[in-house]
């Protein structure tokens, strides 16, 4: 009498077994739901359990909202190795081979490029449509002194020309503005570290003094093959106790800048006021990239002490101020 009770628990259970088997068999073979489209986008995001990415994948049209879904992943053993991101995946294939697609995936890439010249403002322009970043939230973390100095800058008030101006990849979910403020400054002293190796460091000057040098080489030079002048031009011009007279320091500095620089702009004392202060500002006035930092580690040595903008976006250098009022009127007039 136990015996066959036996029998008969044992055969409910090897009974219920196989129907659970069979019952997670069908949803393993069975397609995802038809679609129009061979792939769709979906995004994971951080921290989401196996039962949250599975409701992803089904408002996504990928497989059929089932519990069956983190049973499976279970039984795969991958539940731990689904990743986050963005991520292309194929539609209408079996669940067992979405999970493993899945498993297996890169985020999605984005280029982003930042180009030479841009401030932390227009950067943070750049980045703000696409939901990269919070703009309040960059620019504060940009702002602030101690960032600087925990990033190994030393005592600079901003980020000002430490975000690089270069291509980058991008995922999402996206870094948090911190770590991609850690990601551009880090590539700025990447970059720099390898020129300080191959060229000699000008004795009179720091990194920050360089890195703001620069930046006004970047804002003046139109053309490539001018950037190592115009930067002779300014050190030739420090070096006498001249005033640099840049005009993009000015605006620099211009609370609401207009594009044309008047004459009491130029005559209003500010920090970044070249044709006021002696010297250098006190920090970049934009990003400078690796060409207009190599221009100011190795400058073009002339005797030219002024320049002047022409038609073409080069520029006519002088070496006196007669000569130089004689190119501006010129070209002034031509204008």
């Amino acid at each position: 009498m136990v015996k066959r009770i036996l029998l008969s628990l044992l055969a409910g259970v090897l009974l219920a077994t196989a129907a659970g088997a069979g019952w997670l068999l069908i949803y393993v073979l069975e397609p995802g739901p038809p679609s129009e489209e061979p792939t769709a986008v979906v995004v994971i995001e951080r921290g989401s359990s196996v039962t949250e990415i599975g409701h992803v994948l089904a408002e996504a049209g990928l497989l059929h909202e089932d519990w069956r879904f983190a049973v499976l992943t279970r039984l795969l053993g991958v539940a731990p190795r689904l990743p986050a991101g963005e991520f292309l995946l194929p539609t209408g294939v079996r669940p067992v081979d979405l999970i493993r697609e899945l498993a297996a995936a890169q985020p999605l890439e984005y280029t982003i490029t930042i180009p030479e010249g841009f401030n932390l403002q227009e950067i943070a322009s750049l980045l703000v449509p696409d939901g990269w970043i919070d703009r309040q939230r960059f620019l504060e973390i940009a702002s602030d002194p101690a960032m600087a100095e925990a990033l190994g800058l030393g005592a600079v008030p901003t980020l000002e020309g430490y975000l690089f101006p270069d291509t980058y990849r991008l995922t999402r979910p996206p870094p948090d503005e911190r770590q991609l403020i850690e990601r551009l400054v880090g590539r700025a002293l990447s970059v720099w570290e390898r020129l300080a190796a191959e060229n000699d460091l000008p004795a009179d000057f720091d990194r920050h003094q360089l890195f703001t040098l620069a930046s006004i080489v970047e804002k003046e030079a139109a053309r490539a093959d001018e950037r190592p002048l115009i930067a002779g031009v300014f050190l030739n011009r420090l070096a006498r106790g001249m005033r640099l007279q840049s005009d993009p320091t000015v605006s620099y500095d211009l609370p609401n800048f207009s594009g044309i620089l008047t004459r009491s702009d130029l005559r209003t004392p500010t920090p970044y006021n070249t044709y006021v202060i002696t010297g250098l500002p006190p920090g970049p006035i934009c990003s400078p990239g690796e060409a207009a930092l190599q221009s100011v580690l190795r400058p073009e040595e002339t005797d030219y002490l002024y320049f002047v903008a022409k038609n073409d976006g080069s520029h006519h250098f002088s070496k006196n101020l007669r000569e130089h009022n004689r190119a501006v009127r010129r070209y002034q007039r031509d204008n």
